[in-house]
This record gives structure tokens, C-alpha cells and sequence, in this order.
């Protein structure tokens, strides 16, 4: 792995905490895979339970079984679920997701908004009282929603605490609103990632963007990854679809993109639990190989 930059807001006291967690998730190379499970709150529970997903998967505490035994970097999740069930998985590092909305109420009726559900005062007392390895916190921005100033402000206050603490900061950064005519630009999505990089967040989470034919396109990807400048980022991973073509698409994403890796949830959980463990060992193999 090249020298890692430390960012300059995290305090010389804090530089060592920030190195652990940064060469944790990435395990040793500037590339991750961040097993994202904030859907239970995001999407209810269609994500979870269907004719075409196995039953097991509809128990939350599945995640934490994939997660536990699967070859990840990190696990993203609500604070709350890590309390209700990270006791029993303590090997896990954890980024902890600090805001999260449901997709009850469409942006044709109102923009999206979504504030934090605890702070970083929150994250190192349950760090410190659980002993738990939370390697980082997570937060979601809607640009293009009327209320983007809201969570822009919050984002930004989130990740500078966040490194005063070591922790490292990861940021969903999706255009979302009335205003925004589609969604999987190249441009729109590049805008996102360069203003992740203004935030001052290690790794942006994106949606891949789309060519004129609605097929998303890896070298429309380097718009961004030249964007965010030394903010990494990561491809979400979207609905479930073949495992062949799924693998090939992260590979051409990071070969082609220049991404830094994956953030990848239902393609994984959507599984049976040997099936999910075997797709994280495949992931797993495609990110981290090609980061040393």
C-alpha cells in the first residue's frame, strides 16, 4: 500500500487510531469492501422477505452471521442493530451509519431529507462502554433535495469529529429530488464525489452512472474517481442480479472506473448463508487483490 494520507484534521494523538482502522477495513491496501446493511431501515423490509428470497434472510441477525464469517472489510449498519447483536460478533469491524429514512414517502411529493439519529458522542461512548471495533462512521447526503443544506452541514460536522477521534468517515453521497432529472448522470454523480471529497470524507459511496441507454457504463466511472480527487470510492452494489455478471461489473469498475472498491448489500444477503459467504470470499478476492 502507498504511504497513507493521514488527513490533516485528525490530531497527532489520534493519527495511530486513524492508521489501525484505515489498515483494518482496507487490510493493507487504499482499496475496501464495506458489506452495507442499512436497508431495514431504507427499505423497509422488501429487501428481506419475498417468494424469491430465502426465509433465513428475513432475521437481522443473518447479517451479522455473513458478516462474522464472510471475508469483508467492514460491516455498515445502523448504531442500534450493532447494539442489539454486535456482543455476540466481536471480530467484526463495524462502521456505524449515524442517519438513515425510509422510502415510504416519494421525492414527487417531498425531497428527501434525512438527519442524524446519534452523534459522534454517541459512537465512542458505545465504543468505549462495548469494546466493539467501530472502525468508522457512515452518513447519507440527498444533493438536489431542498434540504441538502441540512445534511450537508451535518456531514460535514460528522466526519471532522469523526476524525478528531481516528475514526474513519464514509459518505453516501446520492442525488435525490424533484429537480433531479436523472439520478445516474455521469456529471450529477462526479458533482456528488467531488463534493464528498469537500466534506473531507475517506470513501464516498455512489451509484454507478448510466450511458444514453440506461446500462451503466465503467468508464463513465473515471469522471468521478478524477472528481473526488484522494476521497476513494466505492460502487453500491444495487438490486440483486446473476453473481457472473455482478462480479464482472465490480471488476471493470475498479480495472476501467478506477473505483476503490464496493459497497455491496443485497447482492450478498439476498442469499442462502453459504452462498452469501462464498459471494463475499469473490468479492473480496476482486477488491483486495488489486489494491496491493
Amino acid at each position: 500500500m502507498k504511504k497513507l494520507e493521514i488527513p490533516a484534521d485528525v490530531p497527532k494523538n489520534s493519527e495511530s487510531i486513524f492508521i489501525e482502522n484505515y489498515t483494518a477495513i482496507t487490510k493493507s491496501t487504499n482499496q475496501l469492501f464495506l458489506f452495507t446493511a442499512d436497508h431495514k431501515i431504507e427499505h423497509l423490509n422488501k429487501d428481506f422477505y419475498n417468494k424469491n428470497i430465502p426465509a433465513e434472510v428475513n432475521d437481522p441477525e443473518r447479517l451479522f452471521e455473513i458478516a462474522n464469517e464472510g471475508e469483508i472489510g467492514a460491516f455498515a449498519t445502523q448504531l442500534g442493530l450493532i447494539a442489539r447483536y454486535g456482543k455476540k460478533y466481536p471480530d467484526i469491524h463495524y462502521i456505524a451509519k449515524l442517519n438513515s429514512k425510509t422510502d415510504i414517502i416519494p421525492s414527487i411529493q417531498k425531497d428527501p431529507v434525512s438527519r442524524y439519529l446519534w452523534n459522534i458522542e454517541d459512537v465512542i461512548q458505545f465504543k468505549k462502554n462495548s469494546g466493539l471495533k467501530i472502525a468508522g462512521i457512515g452518513y447519507t447526503v440527498y444533493i438536489g433535495s431542498e434540504f441538502e443544506d441540512t445534511m450537508l452541514q451535518e456531514a460535514a460536522q460528522l466526519i471532522y469529529q469523526a476524525h478528531q477521534h481516528g475514526l474513519i468517515a464514509i459518505i453516501w453521497m446520492y442525488p435525490r429530488g424533484k429537480n433531479i432529472k436523472n439520478k445516474r448522470s455521469a456529471d450529477l454523480i462526479a458533482g456528488a464525489a467531488g463534493i464528498a471529497n469537500c466534506l473531507g470524507a475517506d470513501f464516498a459511496k455512489i451509484n454507478p452512472p448510466t450511458n444514453k441507454k440506461g446500462k451503466t457504463d465503467s468508464e463513465l466511472l473515471t469522471q468521478s474517481t478524477q472528481a473526488s480527487g484522494n476521497t476513494k470510492i466505492l460502487c453500491s452494489g444495487g438490486t440483486k442480479i446473476d453473481k457472473k455478471e455482478f462480479l464482472r461489473q465490480l471488476y471493470a469498475q475498479i480495472q476501467i472506473g478506477g473505483t476503490s472498491g464496493a459497497a455491496i448489500g443485497r447482492n450478498i444477503y439476498q442469499n442462502t448463508l453459504k452462498d452469501a459467504i462464498e459471494m463475499t470470499k469473490a468479492i473480496a478476492a476482486i477488491v483486495y487483490e488489486n489494491g496491493k
